[in-house]
């Protein structure tokens, strides 16, 4: 098979459309390929990641300002030849199947003229939460702390129900509402069904600082390397900065992950909820078996936790 075979089969060139979408949306494969350039008006540039650019434009045909993902085709590629022979359901298709308000919602995927795998979705006029993070502001973020955290928690929560691991959990891939009173979780490029043969020792994907250890390690993993990466988006949200203070960013500042003790919460910010603070210890708790089984468990222990300060 060829690489525009393979990436035909992968994003898909035609299916079924379901209707129902704001202004008539269809949300399905598309049906062909597209001219990016003649459907969409670019508005603005957003972002890029490691294997995609994201920009806001406005969609022509459905007249409506939507986000859309345009994919590196060589490197889908070679991300996904880790799982040849495993019949793993594409970008496009698992994030079609995440149908959750705190979930940004995708409309539609398939391939451009040019063979690069897109994706159109929903957009959220609001900041990163990397962004929100970075600028370190108390005083914006201190009502909507524990939202936030109760947000991001529950968007990754729905992901495991759905038994899939997002593989990629930070504060990169979660949108903040232009007021911060919320947020919702994105980008499914690393996303892998939460099955065994997914979850073999040896797929070292993901953003160095939210790794976990075992996939530093190239360990056996299963859906709580996303509860590690998680802890840390907390930790980072709460402190304004990592429990591993690292001026590396690669993958070796990852390995401090198991061979130095986190730094304590409560020790940088001793006005948090000593119940919130426990349970994000406990997220990033390196060793497999005492850190947190499930974000059900997690939701449960700050059940009662109605500010994130004291």
């Amino acid at each position: 098979m060829s690489l525009l075979d393979s990436l035909r089969s992968m994003f898909g060139s035609s299916g079924g459309q379901a209707s129902g979408q704001p202004k008539s949306q269809s949300r399905g494969a598309s049906r062909g390929k597209i001219n990016i350039e003649e459907r969409f008006e670019r508005m603005r540039y957003s972002s890029s990641g490691t294997m995609s650019n994201f920009f806001v434009a406005r969609d022509r045909e459905y007249d409506k300002v939507v986000g859309v993902k345009l994919c590196d085709a060589e490197k889908v590629t070679f991300f996904e030849s880790r799982f040849k022979g495993l019949s793993k359901p594409t970008e496009g298709e698992i994030a079609m199947g995440m149908r959750h308000p705190l979930i940004v919602e995708t409309y539609e995927y398939g391939m451009s003229t040019k063979d690069e795998p897109f994706l159109v979705m929903e957009y959220i006029e609001g900041p990163s939460l990397q962004k929100v993070i970075a600028e370190r502001n108390e005083e914006a973020v201190a009502a909507s702390r524990l939202t936030l955290i109760r947000n991001m928690a529950e968007s990754i929560n729905y992901v495991h129900h759905r038994e899939f691991i997002h593989r990629d959990i930070c504060p990169r891939n979660f949108i903040c509402l232009p007021d911060l009173s919320g947020l919702k979780l994105i980008d499914f490029g690393l996303t892998v069904p939460a099955t065994q043969p997914f979850m073999a020792a040896g797929n070292r994907t993901g953003t160095p600082l939210y790794m976990s250890p075992e996939i530093v390690r190239r360990r056996v993993t299963d859906k709580r390397v996303d509860i590690f990466s998680f802890g840390i988006s907390c930790y980072s949200l709460c402190a304004f900065n990592f429990p591993w203070q690292t001026a590396q960013t690669n993958g070796r500042a990852a390995l401090h992950h198991d061979t130095t003790p986190p730094k304590e919460l409560m020790a940088v910010r001793p006005d948090i909820d000593p119940r919130l603070a426990r349970s994000i210890m406990q997220a990033i708790n390196p060793k497999l078996e005492e850190r947190t089984p499930s974000l059900d468990v997690f939701l449960k222990q700050i059940q009662a936790v109605t500010n994130a300060t004291i």
